[in-house]
């Protein structure tokens, strides 16, 4: 019994002298765990990110393949529109050459608006409107273009996420030690938000 209230004593007496160093040290491991806590969560973020960009450029891919046909269909017909098809060409071509994220839309926001434009130079011609073989790619189009829109703002979302986590106090002395930047919101113009519309029935 002596010897356990010696031994308690002697704890006492050890906490009590290295009282400021053990305090110290919990904090330091508190500090160190949430900072790698926070690294992983950074990592984690920044691989979704990544990953649903690879799900918009799968999506443009879809719209790519679609594009010669469309471009083939309505050069049968409107062979004087070479401007358009020349800029289409183009901004493929951008894309293709394109390293970064940013770099691939802004490629991918020129289709959409040459696309465009060849989509309204096609109300000039009825008979191309009223081909079943045109009818099914605009389809097939407009249905990408929608997923393109879905995929689009997922990956806006991981960014919001990413980078306000970026910003915030206390996790962005994290991002700043370990060089996690903001990624770059995927803003397209509104004016290409959408393809336009083709009326069948003209």
């Amino acid at each position: 019994m002596q010897e356990y209230v010696e031994a308690q004593a002697s704890g006492q007496s050890f906490f009590k002298k290295h009282k400021t160093w053990i305090i110290t040290l919990v904090i330091v491991l508190v500090i160190v765990l949430w900072t790698v806590s926070r690294y992983n969560a950074f990592i984690t973020q920044n691989e979704q990110i990544t990953a649903q960009w690879q799900q918009v450029e799968n999506q443009y891919q879809r719209r790519f393949d679609l594009i010669p046909n469309i471009v083939s269909t309505v050069k049968g017909v409107a062979k004087q529109e070479q401007t358009i098809f020349g800029d289409i060409a183009e901004a493929r071509t951008r894309y293709a050459g394109a390293t970064t994220a940013n770099a691939k839309a802004a490629a991918a926001t020129q289709v959409e608006s040459a696309l465009g434009r060849l989509l309204v130079i096609v109300e000039n011609y009825p008979v191309l409107q009223s081909s079943q073989a045109y009818r099914d790619l605009i389809v097939s189009l407009e249905g990408t273009e929608n997923r393109i829109t879905v995929e689009r703002q997922k990956y806006n979302d991981l960014v919001r996420i990413f980078d306000t986590a970026v910003k915030r106090f206390p996790t962005s002395v994290v991002a700043g030690l370990f060089g996690f930047e903001e990624r770059a919101y995927f803003d397209v113009p509104e004016a290409n938000q959408a393809v336009p519309k083709v009326d069948f029935t003209n």
